[in-house]
């Protein structure tokens, strides 16, 4: 089973990326699943709305995932519960937040699992994303093997942390949020894809997809500064693609996939 994981959609930029782009990866690499992180998607890049995310289906997309920016855009609760194939953080509380941490894809008669956690490391206080992640992989075993995780954390050890505490038991942990790829894309030795971040789909000549000027001018003045997502220019779309034994869910590889204007895509 092949998997291509395009990272965090970013405004308008991202979006208009992913409409240009989805489907010659698609013909290109043939996956059986396209996830898509949408966390950013907006033209504020916070939070997704329901057109935006049946675009994505529309697109080609199997499974929309989310993190810290997941219900920033107040229209998510008019429709989050009646849209199963998207999935936001599972360690947000469970009593109080709507929608699915965990969903299910049937392929071809072979069941995925994906599994949405968030990172608490300079992050949101939500519930442990390591004692939730054993429960939630646990479950999954009970029916499948193949089990994909999108982490949406801020720094490096936690994500590698999340990689080898579930080494052996998923398919891939694959990093999300900090909107740069890494150039880590490996496979552990029990048989787990990870890549510490997929990076951005989003304006290119910009700040983690925010206007240079907004971020530049905080970090100079120190003075509160509204974060604009950058609107013209050039683009880039960062991906991955990860190849699963779909019989004992081991990853069989994972390459990195990145497009920018200057560096285009060919078939």
């Amino acid at each position: 089973m092949k998997i291509l994981f395009v990272g965090d959609v970013v405004g308008r930029l991202g979006r208009d990326m992913l409409d240009n782009h989805l489907h010659r990866l698609v013909s290109k690499f043939k996956p059986q699943v396209t996830i898509v992180n949408g966390e950013n998607s907006t033209d504020r890049g916070r939070g997704i709305s329901e057109k935006i995310y049946k675009s994505f289906m529309q697109l080609g997309a199997d499974v929309v995932t989310l993190g810290n920016h997941a219900f920033d855009n107040d229209e998510i609760f008019d429709f989050i519960d009646h849209s199963k194939k998207l999935v936001r953080p599972a360690n947000f509380p469970a009593a109080t937040t709507p929608g699915e941490g965990l969903i299910y894809l049937n392929i071809n008669q072979i069941k995925l699992a994906v599994i949405n956690l968030q990172g608490t490391a300079l992050m949101q206080n939500l519930d442990d994303p390591f004692v939730l992640a054993e429960e939630l992989v646990n479950q999954a075993r009970h029916h499948t093997p193949n089990i994909f995780m999108d982490f949406h954390a801020e720094t490096t050890s936690e994500k590698q942390a999340m990689a080898h505490f579930l080494d052996g038991k998923v398919s891939a942990v694959i990093g999300t949020h900090t909107h740069v790829q890494t150039n880590d894309a490996r496979i552990l030795p029990g048989g787990t894809a990870f890549l510490t971040d997929v990076g951005m789909t989003g304006p290119l000549d910009s700040i983690i997809g925010v206007r240079k000027e907004d971020v530049l001018r905080r970090y100079l003045t120190k003075l509160p500064t509204r974060f604009n997502v950058q609107e013209t220019g050039p683009s880039i779309l960062s991906a991955c693609i990860i190849d699963i034994d779909e019989d004992t869910g081991k990853a069989k590889s994972i390459k990195n996939v990145v497009i920018r204007d200057d560096q285009p895509f060919f078939d």
